[in-house]
């Protein structure tokens, strides 16, 4: 006979009592006023940057300055970004309903890989417009970039204040607030150019900080391509080992084997994780499976977990069948006597036995 435990330990709306400090934000107790204070904080920063990207764009055509119109279409993604980001937030808020069962907490990513797509093309425009103007530069007037860099770095600066505010746990959030921290970082290079036009007259400084506007675009177009493409292929989160994991839950009193383990990611802070675990005969597999609980919960800051806990058999099979396993295991197996994560077991066997005191103590 084999006992079986599944367990879905803190879920989307119940977080655990002793999760980690800021962890998981927008799971818990005070997601709905916290959701509205960040919205509160993106439409403050949207307001800002459409009317001086209207400005801008104005300011771009009568100079004749590249640089200008490169920040203001790279202004345009940190509108939509927002948009996209209050968007999806009202979307990711519906509860699960039919086939979707994690609800919409997915949309958030589908914006941030939007906006990341979105930058990446226009950096790709501007660094053919900066390279054509570099070969051809036309007349720019430099008085105009200046007085427009200086105006946009306060802009963004108040906008980035703004969404420093916000939940950047989000990859959605965190997406806008790159966006506009590049953008700043484009009109210190846009009133650097005008500086330089002025005191000058070299118009082809113009292209250059166009170029420098696009190379800003690519490293954060990448970063949003990158890191939503990795929630979407279901990635383990970044700095989550589920090699490391399955070391230390084999190292726990009592387990045997632990394989079929899956980290993931349903959204941005919201990791989740799944296991077969075997257990020794006669072990209580409700204390093993709480014990692994604490582990994930108190050192990764995984919620959300499903935990098969079966005992093995008595005796290994002769034929090393793997009988141990599902009958199609995913990943590798890790067992009770495989070399332990560095750090020493013996601290982590003590901690995790105290956790089964606990248990058996109840």
């Amino acid at each position: 006979m084999t006992d079986l435990h599944t367990s879905g330990l803190h879920g989307a709306g119940e977080p655990g009592p002793s999760a980690p400090r800021g962890h998981g934000h927008g799971h818990g107790h005070g997601h709905a006023v916290s959701a509205q204070a960040d919205r509160r904080y993106l439409t403050g920063a949207l307001a800002l940057i459409v009317v001086f990207m209207a400005a801008e764009v104005v300011v771009g055509v009568i100079a004749r300055s590249l640089a200008l119109i490169s920040d203001a279409g790279h202004m345009l993604t940190d509108a939509f970004a927002i948009v996209f980001a209050l968007a999806a937030m009202r979307i990711a808020a519906r509860p699960p309903r039919g086939g979707f069962t994690y609800g919409l907490k997915r949309a958030e990513i589908v914006s941030a890989q939007l906006n990341g797509i979105t930058l990446l093309l226009l950096a790709a425009y501007f660094v053919y417009e900066g390279v054509h103007r570099l070969i051809a530069p036309p007349q720019v007037a430099g008085g105009y970039m200046l007085a427009t860099g200086l105006a946009g770095i306060a802009v963004n600066l108040a906008a980035t204040w703004l969404l420093r505010r916000a939940d950047r746990s989000s990859l959605n959030v965190e997406g806008a607030f790159q966006h506009i921290l590049n953008d700043l970082y484009a009109f210190i290079a846009t009133t650097a150019a005008g500086a330089v036009i002025m005191a000058t007259g070299w118009a082809r400084a113009d292209a250059v900080a166009a170029l420098v506007v696009a190379a800003l675009m690519l490293k954060a177009g990448w970063g949003l391509v990158r890191d939503a493409g990795r929630v979407f292929m279901e990635a383990a989160p970044v700095g989550v080992s589920p090699a490391e994991i399955g070391r230390r839950a084999a190292a726990l009193p009592h387990v045997v084997e632990v394989h079929d383990l899956h980290v993931w990611e349903v959204t941005s802070g919201y990791p989740a994780m799944s296991a077969h675990i075997l257990v020794a005969p006669g072990a209580d597999c409700h204390a093993v499976r709480q014990a692994v609980e604490h582990l994930l919960h108190d050192g990764y800051g995984i919620r959300h977990t499903t935990l098969q806990v079966d005992h093995a058999p008595a005796e290994p099979p002769a034929d090393d069948s793997g009988a141990f396993h599902c009958a199609d295991p995913h990943g590798p197996a890790h067992r009770s006597e495989d070399p332990p994560p560095p750090g020493g077991s013996p601290a982590r066997r003590a901690s995790a036995g105290a956790v089964l005191g606990r248990v058996a103590d109840r």
